[in-house]
């Protein structure tokens, strides 16, 4: 990546990070949200979702002092509303065959945060047959597999068999790629994140399919700009950043940087946005953390292959 798509990345991913910090509290669970989450369960997802964009800017260290200054604050606020743990801990204890606390808790480890409690009770979960039995689609598994590694308990008699796990995927299938829907093509995204951790070890997918990617990925990205679907336009996008090398072409970063919103806010797509702030913040905080994921792995790839001068 050349350095103006790189500084490009950075005011996208800034921008972006500036507007999910401030707007934080439309994303709050209710005053004493309960395991079953049955009126939080949106705001829940999300909460994850913005844990995993603000731990990976502060494990790639590539961002402003600024910038990773609002990234620690939107951890600890998604740790607050998560209780410390402690909501994680009571739904796996009363639904243990979820696995979206361990998946959540995954990006609190990343950075640096833990409940006893919880790592005693998942310690003991990951090794039960039940846990890995769980009916999930191909690359669901993968994510919990990757969020077994961040946790530290992807050993012994549980430790995930990662080329089975790998093949078993669309993607692990080089499939046509003229076939691929967007529901696809969301399943290949995080096929790529889980296997390379969000692009922490880009050799993760293997050669094939990296190939398979490269030749494809372009193309994909091409279609969903096109057709105005910027979540998933960026999400690709982050797929080429996972694997060696970058390839992003610099136009996409334009393209992501025209659309977003002068406040930070990237639209999920080309269809009109609600003036609303809370049903603005429902609409469009994804394409905003993806965006936020996005310019940080860019950051990233740039301090790791410096341009000459």
């Amino acid at each position: 990546m050349s350095h103006p798509p790189a500084g490009l990345a950075h005011t996208v991913s800034s921008r972006a990070l500036h507007w999910l910090h401030a707007n934080r509290h439309h994303g709050a669970l209710s005053d004493l949200p309960d395991a079953d989450l049955s009126a939080d369960r949106g705001a829940y997802k999300a909460l994850g979702e913005t844990a995993l964009a603000a731990s990976l800017v502060l494990r790639g260290g590539a961002a402003g002092t600024t910038e990773l200054s609002l990234a620690r604050e939107l951890l600890a606020y998604c740790w607050e509303q998560a209780g410390e743990g402690s909501l994680l801990y009571e739904r796996l204890l009363r639904y243990p065959l979820k696995t979206d606390p361990l998946e959540t808790y995954a990006h609190f480890n990343r950075g640096g945060l833990r409940h006893e409690e919880l790592d005693e009770l998942l310690a003991h979960t990951a090794t039960l047959t039940s846990t890995h039995a769980s009916e999930h689609v191909p690359n669901r598994r993968l994510g919990v597999a990757n969020a077994l590694r961040v946790s530290g308990l992807d050993h012994g008699a549980g430790a995930p068999d990662w080329p089975t796990l790998t093949r078993a995927t669309w993607l692990g299938h080089t499939p046509d790629p003229w076939h691929i829907d967007w529901l696809t093509a969301y399943a290949v995204t995080h096929t790529v994140y889980h296997l390379t951790d969000w692009g922490r070890l880009p050799t993760g997918v293997p050669d094939d399919l990296t190939d398979y990617l490269r030749r494809w990925l372009p193309v994909w990205t091409d279609i969903w700009s096109e057709a105005g679907h910027w979540d998933l336009m960026a999400e690709l996008m982050i797929v080429d950043m996972c694997l060696p090398g970058s390839h992003v072409d610099p136009a996409d970063w334009q393209r992501l940087a025209e659309v977003q919103h002068e406040d930070g806010m990237v639209p999920r797509d080309d269809q009109p946005v609600d003036d609303d702030p809370a049903q603005r913040f429902d609409d469009h905080q994804h394409p905003t953390i993806v965006a936020v994921i996005a310019g940080n792995l860019a950051l990233t790839r740039a301090l790791e292959n410096p341009q000459p001068a």
